[in-house]
């Protein structure tokens, strides 16, 4: 028996993978799978976690929307949730994912977890990257007459337009990264084929393949981030 349970993973690790089967019928539409959670994921949490950093930005003291209060609320906010693993962050929003999106399964429901955590995440970066426009620019637009939410899109945002897109390739590499392991939740994608078609079934091929695969987009976000982030810059 001590035998047969110790050449078991060695048997499963040597038999062959049918790549003509495996990569039509698997690779791809994981590779779909995790492109459709980054790019909802990004959409979702790209637009909350620019509220949530312009909030935080704007009510520091002296800014244009100062409040005490709720930066401070803000500011607990982010730290609390920004530092936790995502891994155990799924685990944590199990309640309130069945509640939203009916499952604590699937791609909507890794979608769900992966937006909650990007948006305190961009919410940081959206803070950082706000915090070195020149007051002089916002003094002069005071100056003018403009009122406050039009210096926040006409003058903040466009300022920081340049560090926030390479801010934000940085959270979509985060996502891609989020939404690898939301395989272990069923949450589908490369994530998942990595686990349980490669090191759950001991086919370190596949594992390999999938790491190539999420290297080459990877490289692709960095490199249309920065060509997008020196354009506006050289604007």
């Amino acid at each position: 028996m001590n035998a047969l349970l110790t050449t078991a993973p060695l048997a499963a690790s040597t038999r062959p993978v049918n790549w003509d089967t495996f990569i039509p019928k698997t690779l791809v539409p994981a590779i779909f799978d995790t492109l459709y959670m980054v790019a909802i994921t990004m959409v979702i949490a790209g637009f909350l976690g620019l509220l949530l950093g312009a909030l935080l930005y704007t009510t520091r003291e002296g800014n244009i929307y100062q409040n005490r209060f709720v930066y401070a609320v803000l500011n607990v906010l982010v730290n609390i949730v920004r530092p936790i693993p995502f891994i155990i962050l799924i685990a944590a929003l199990g309640p309130l994912t069945s509640a939203v999106v009916q499952t604590r399964l699937g791609l909507n429901a890794a979608i769900f977890a992966m937006s909650f955590g990007a948006s305190f995440a961009i919410a940081r970066i959206v803070e950082q990257n706000m915090v070195s426009i020149d007051p002089g620019v916002v003094e002069a637009a005071r100056a003018m007459g403009a009122s406050r939410l039009r210096i926040l899109f006409t003058v903040m945002i466009p300022e920081a337009l340049g560090p926030l897109i390479l801010g934000y390739t940085f959270i979509v590499i985060g996502v891609v990264d989020m939404s690898a392991m939301a395989g272990y939740v069923g949450g589908g994608g490369l994530g998942k084929v990595a686990i349980v078609d490669g090191y759950q079934k001991f086919q370190d091929q596949i594992t390999w393949l999938v790491v190539a695969v999420i290297i080459i987009l990877v490289q692709l976000v960095q490199f249309i981030g920065n060509t997008l982030a020196k354009r506006v810059l050289h604007r």
